[in-house]
């Protein structure tokens, strides 16, 4: 029975720890697209501002 116990503990443990990197990764991956897109959209005002697109 202690043993079983301490096994769904761990294994409790080992899910909650590779949640936090999922959701570490997703929000990464957010950030990073968010500031992609927003360095696009800077470029393309600079370039029409510019005259040079």
């Amino acid at each position: 029975m202690r043993r079983s116990a301490m096994k769904a503990l761990f294994t409790v443990l080992n899910l909650t720890r590779t949640e936090r990197t999922r959701i570490d990764r997703d929000r990464a991956v957010l950030v990073v697209s968010t500031v992609v897109t927003l360095g696009l959209i800077a470029l393309y005002v600079f370039g029409k501002s510019t005259a040079r697109w």
